[in-house]
């Protein structure tokens, strides 16, 4: 009876009827199409509690979207996203390329400590200031076009450096200013990719695309080796090889996504820089890019001076750094997709504050320097992915111009870090002064974030705003 009772009574309550059975109370039909059986019983209207206020519109966590590999492969466009990486990947090996040609290149030209560490720092400065520019031809045309224009850019600029030699330092800067176009890849490959994902992924999709990075890594490996037995101005004719092949399979693989932010005005462009939460972005992104691409143009003139390692041997330590930090910037996408951008970056800032400390006191053993550096970069490279799964959820609408002020701001930061260095080793004869500054800055973006993310999680980093966790 009991079991009869459970399987097919119905309950006619208020304007809904509602079935009984295994899985519990659901609504089946209004109550203007009731066909009520013999049997009905009705209940009247307060016999069944509303739901407690408190609890109205309540998430249950176990309801949250899963991220899992299945959703997030078919949430956006998978070719572009590929695409972006291998564009970002290639610039950024061209971007960084005077590093490790750097002790060649002193060495032909005579140059300084303080010449060689603007040398290296030049393409970063440029890079920066350029990705304002990029932002707005993103905006203006789209993702793809800037970059395809950019990646021209860069391979005539390479074509001209290896057919005409590069003879002078003046010379040398000019052609790191034409390299800072391939660094301002950074406004335009991150849009195209982040463009097709929703929310819950920005932080994965984000990582992946930035993880092209690892470029830098490319250069520190082969360069010196190829400087070696070709000679350092025959290695920008090598590497048109990859750059024309990586942009044809651009060409084919990208793809605008469809629902794209109409341009901006530039009174909306001076609008996002009013906001306070841009300039907290900004130097955030300072610390954690900034340090990481210094170190990546600087390490290999570092171990050659600091430890007396061949290019080559010195190639190798920095390629070894440089892929820690940025293989590990997918992971920190996703860390901070799955604990929140504000907890993760906490954690980031910290052990890079603390292994930049321990590498400016000079370690007595290149290996040891290695073992800190390598610490270092793991911190700031999964900072780097934290930091962009946070940009989306606040500035969505403005992701293109937002991508330009972050990655210039990065790009800044990278230039000092990488200049001070020089200027640190001419002025004191050591680097200790250039390390111990930056380290410094780590734990001053950390006293930042703990002011702000209250303010963040209660405003449009709430729950019942977004998906994401922030």
């Amino acid at each position: 009876m009991t079991n009869g009772l459970a399987r097919g009574l119905r309950w006619v309550v208020q304007c809904g009827e509602f079935s009984v059975n295994e899985d519990g109370p659901m609504v089946t039909m209004p109550c203007a199409e009731i066909s009520p059986p013999s049997t009905a019983v009705v209940i009247p209207q307060g016999y069944l509690s509303p739901r407690p206020r408190s609890l109205r519109g309540a998430v249950n966590p176990e309801e949250r979207p899963k991220m899992d590999k299945k959703s997030f492969l078919q949430a956006g466009h998978t070719p572009t996203l590929l695409a972006s990486f291998l564009y970002f990947d290639l610039a950024f090996m061209v971007w960084v390329l005077l590093g490790p040609l750097g002790v060649g290149i002193a060495k032909d030209l005579g140059l300084s400590h303080a010449e060689k560490g603007l040398m290296v720092a030049t393409p970063v400065l440029a890079g920066a200031l350029l990705r304002i520019i990029m932002g707005i031809v993103v905006d203006r045309l789209s993702p793809k076009k800037a970059a395809i224009i950019g990646q021209i850019i860069v391979i005539a600029a390479m074509a001209y450096a290896w057919l005409a030699g590069v003879h002078s330092y003046s010379e040398v800067l000019v052609l790191g200013l034409f390299l800072g176009v391939a660094g301002a890849s950074f406004a335009a490959a991150l849009p195209l990719a982040s463009r097709w994902y929703p929310a819950e992924h920005q932080g994965k999709a984000m990582g992946i695309a930035g993880a092209g990075n690892s470029g830098t890594a490319l250069a520190a490996l082969f360069a010196p080796g190829l400087a070696a037995s070709f000679g350092w101005t025959n290695v920008f004719g090598i590497v048109l090889i990859p750059l024309v092949i990586v942009l044809i399979a651009f060409l084919f693989m990208a793809k605008d996504a469809p629902d794209a932010p109409p341009p901006k005005t530039l009174a909306e462009y001076l609008q996002v820089i009013r906001d306070k939460d841009a300039w907290w972005f900004m130097f955030f992104y300072l610390v954690t890019f900034g340090g990481f691409v210094g170190l990546a143009s600087s390490l290999v003139i570092y171990f050659n001076t600091q430890y007396g390692l061949d290019p080559k041997m010195a190639g190798f330590f920095t390629a070894g750094c440089v892929f820690a930090g940025s293989l590990v910037r997918p992971i920190g996408g996703n860390v901070a997709d799955r604990i929140g951008g504000v907890k993760s970056l906490t954690v980031m800032y910290i052990f890079a504050a603390i292994f930049l400390a321990i590498v400016s006191f000079g370690l007595p053993e290149a290996w040891m320097a290695l073992a800190a550096f390598v610490g270092a970069m793991l911190a700031l490279g999964m900072g780097n992915g934290a930091v962009f799964q946070l940009v989306p959820q606040r500035f969505k609408k403005e992701i293109g111009v937002m991508t330009g002020l972050v990655g210039m701001a990065g790009g800044v930061g990278g230039f000092y870090l990488a200049s001070s260095l020089g200027y640190s080793k001419q002025l004191t004869g050591s680097y200790q002064a250039g390390f111990l500054i930056f380290a410094a800055l780590a734990v001053l973006a950390l006293v930042g974030l703990t002011g702000v993310k209250t303010r963040w999680r209660t405003t449009w980093g709430a729950s019942h705003l977004t998906a994401a966790r922030i």
